[in-house]
């Protein structure tokens, strides 16, 4: 994705390490369309590629993530708004 130019930087990368993107449009629409019967198999692909980069993130916290991430989008979409990560 980053060579994709995603996600896109919108504040941050001092030397503070805080850094805030924006949501790409296509996950954005991809979240924001996905079916909540999905969202399992969503999180679980999640997981699965955090896995080969070495980080273990726990099952029911990803679900948490991905089911909270998808209803945060869905409601910005119907306010015709973006959605931002802030990352420390």
């Amino acid at each position: 994705m980053h060579e994709a130019g995603e996600p896109r930087i919108v504040a941050g990368q001092d030397n503070d390490g805080c850094v805030v993107f924006a949501l790409s449009p296509r996950l954005s629409t991809a979240l924001a369309d996905a079916e909540h019967a999905r969202l399992p198999d969503v999180a679980a692909s999640w997981t699965r590629l955090r896995a080969e980069d070495g980080e273990v993130i726990g099952t029911e916290m990803v679900d948490a993530i991905v089911g909270d991430l998808a209803a945060l989008v869905s409601s910005a979409w119907r306010q015709n708004q973006s959605v931002y990560c802030w990352v420390a």
